[in-house]
């Protein structure tokens, strides 16, 4: 079955995700070696590498492989930077990040998702992802600065604390913000003291739920 879960990996690529627009080779490779399916439910495994979000417990999804690809190209991260992803839910996008040779900080507020992603990450190798489990809203400041953070779910803003974790010498956050159902998926880029925003094209995530959330 490892033949053909590789396969389908690389169609995913392919066509999900490729023929979208995401070039970054890095994006790309993470993308095609994760196993997604290692991070999915048994009754939804089946369509762990289709075109869609899937129920993960606890009220919570793992993305869309698209939308996982162009966060990820939107942080423009690479090898040794550190990154902190608020949302771990099953884990895949801090094993992608890892795959990409990052160090990944991942805060999620329920302990039982919390707990069995860092056992799932620590049983396929991926040992420099760190979970951490409380309110990821509020970041977590023991690690920061750093070069990118990622948050899976959708605010009515961008956290205070998040943006002021972002290395002043340069750095992306990426998260979906609007309402509890459609979102706008922004880019904050920080210099030194000074921030921009970009706007990367709407979306729809679970609510993210903390003191700087819902």
């Amino acid at each position: 079955m490892s033949d053909a879960w590789t396969r389908r990996r690389e169609r995913m690529v392919r066509t999900q995700i490729e023929a979208r627009g995401v070039r970054d080779p890095n994006v790309l490779a993470a993308l095609a070696a994760v196993p997604r399916h290692a991070f999915v439910p048994e009754a939804v495994r089946s369509l762990a590498y289709d075109d869609c979000p899937l129920p993960i417990g606890g009220g919570q999804t793992i993305s869309q492989p698209y939308m996982v690809a162009l966060m990820t190209e939107a942080l423009g991260v690479g090898p040794g930077d550190r990154v902190l992803e608020v949302g771990t839910g099953s884990g895949y996008q801090a094993a992608i990040l890892a795959e990409m040779g990052c160090r990944v900080h991942t805060v999620e507020r329920d302990p039982a998702l919390a707990e069995a992603a860092a056992q799932r990450l620590a049983r396929l190798g991926y040992g420099q992802v760190s979970v951490h489990q409380g309110d990821g809203t509020l970041g977590w400041p023991d690690a920061a600065p750093y070069r990118g953070v990622v948050v899976t779910a959708g605010g009515p803003r961008v956290p205070g604390p998040l943006r002021d974790q972002l290395d002043p010498g340069g750095a992306t956050l990426v998260m979906p913000v609007g309402g509890r159902g459609l979102q706008e998926l922004l880019g904050v880029t920080r210099r030194g003291s000074r921030f921009s925003t970009e706007k990367l094209g709407g979306c729809r995530f679970v609510p993210l739920v903390g003191e700087e959330g819902w």
